[in-house]
């Protein structure tokens, strides 16, 4: 049974996992800044930086009802999202991209390149 646990631990997924929620952790802050931020925006403009009373009602006089805290929750939701596309993810693509670019500028020719470019210069001189 331990022998199993020890494989499972082992493996790279758990490790990567492992390493994802320490990162997500260190950068939680960034992006709580910047939805704060933004949400302090939208405070500006409406006046107040939440929905929660937006559609608020009460039946027979208990607790008021505000099914405005799940517009809240949508547009913090919407606004980490965009956080992490914005600050990870589409910079992370753009490096991919000119890392890509850059290895098929820099690819050696193949074996059926060079005779293809060894046969077409030999035609051109004959």
């Amino acid at each position: 049974m331990f022998k199993g646990f020890k494989e499972f631990i082992a493996q790279g997924n758990v490790l990567e996992l492992a390493v994802a929620v320490i990162i997500g952790g260190a950068f939680s802050p960034i992006v709580e800044a910047v939805t704060k931020v933004i949400m302090g925006i939208i405070g500006a403009l409406v006046g107040k930086p939440d929905f929660d009373s937006v559609l608020e009602f009460s039946i027979n006089g208990s607790n008021p009802i505000q099914p405005g805290t799940i517009i809240t929750a949508a547009v913090n939701f919407l606004l980490v999202a965009a956080a992490v596309y914005f600050c990870i993810v589409a910079p992370m693509n753009k490096l991919n991209a000119r890392l890509k670019q850059e290895e098929e500028e820099a690819a050696e020719p193949t074996d059926v390149e060079l005779l293809t470019e060894i046969r077409d210069l030999l035609k051109q001189q004959g």
